[in-house]
């Protein structure tokens, strides 16, 4: 009896040994990583570089698959599976490692390309678009590693999907024409991230991103609006960030016929100059002026330029420059008259 019961215990543990081994590796695997990660953590932010840290971060989730993959070998150590069996699990986790790796190098080149692009003005914008083709091709890269290493021939494959490839393109002709525009907007960088722009049917905002189907425009009042690539790629645009963020701020005003217009263009040029210096967006080294162009029906016209730093700043500098202005104004006696429409009386009733 006693004979039976040890041959029983020997043949569950001989079971379960596996398992159990598999465990206790994942779990002190989990705890290393966790430690090592922290300690890496720690070191890339007390360097100045920032490839450290993206260093750091691609190999997060792999670390994870690591510890999965050295649990799943240990544990085939302990086992006493059929060889068949033995073989598919050497080849999971050989596709594990291969995942792993691409894992890895798809998050490293993601950062990779959002850290030199903010850096080298040639770059390639980072933009949704961008980041996911990269990924893409990784990803595809370590498929076909995959399918080599499980003993499929990639050759046939290849062929497959350039004869479905024209198939697909065929059905998705308006999601091609989106993607191909939106990468043709990323590489021309006539319209990039960050960039405050205005369609000719009058959506205007900032410009948050640039994916595979559409670009989303961020408007002042808090709105996204969504412009499908192709329809943008053929819009007329205007860019108020090309060629720079730089601006003129035109102000129109008129002045009384009587008006001294010496007077009014040194101290309306005065009132314009304080507004550079000291208004939040104003370009302080810009020399405001004002240039007159009409005699108009009941004031002397003219228009006042400023500059502000980009497209936004120049609410506030119209507000504070229209103050001001019409407090000088006041203080000096100059005039800016009502409209005003006379009637002839005789010539109506001559009529």
């Amino acid at each position: 009896m006693n004979k039976d019961l040890f041959l029983r215990i020997t043949s569950l543990a001989e079971m379960f040994m596996p398992l159990i081994i598999f465990l206790i590796v994942l779990f002190i695997g989990i705890i290393v990583k966790k430690i090592v990660f922290n300690r890496l953590l720690l070191w890339a932010k007390k360097t100045s570089s920032q490839l450290d840290d993206i260093v750091v971060q691609a190999v997060k989730i792999p670390l994870m698959v690591l510890c999965l993959m050295l649990a799943l070998y240990f544990a085939l150590q302990f086992s006493k599976l059929p060889e068949n069996i033995v073989q598919v699990m050497s080849k999971s986790i050989l596709i594990l490692g291969i995942i792993s790796v691409v894992l890895a190098l798809a998050n490293l080149l993601s950062g990779l390309i959002k850290f030199y692009a903010s850096r080298i003005d040639s770059a390639l914008p980072v933009t949704s678009l961008t980041q996911s083709i990269a990924k893409i091709f990784v990803f595809s890269v370590g498929a076909l590693i995959i399918l080599n290493s499980l003993g499929v021939s990639i050759t046939p494959i290849l062929a497959t999907l350039g004869v479905a490839g024209l198939a697909v393109a065929l059905a998705l002709q308006d999601t091609l024409s989106n993607l191909f525009a939106g990468f043709h907007i990323t590489v021309a960088k006539q319209i990039r991230v960050g960039d405050y722009i205005k369609l000719e049917t009058q959506e205007e905002g900032y410009v948050v991103d640039i994916n595979w189907r559409s670009t989303k425009i961020k408007m002042l009042p808090n709105n996204i609006v969504l412009i499908p690539n192709d329809k943008l790629n053929k819009a007329i645009v205007t860019n108020y960030y090309l060629p720079d963020k730089e601006m003129a701020v035109l102000v129109d005003l008129g002045v009384h016929y009587k008006s001294d217009l010496e007077k009014v263009e040194r101290i309306t040029c005065q009132v314009a100059k304080s507004v550079m210096a000291e208004v939040n967006g104003g370009v302080t080294y810009f020399e405001p002026f004002i240039r007159y162009n009409a005699f108009g029906d009941s004031s002397i016209k003219f228009t006042v330029i400023l500059r502000a730093k980009e497209f936004v700043d120049q609410y506030l500098i119209k507000h504070e420059f229209i103050k001001r202005l019409h407090k000088r104004y006041n203080q000096e006696g100059i005039n800016i008259p009502y409209p005003i429409r006379a009637i002839n009386y005789e010539q109506e009733k001559a009529g």
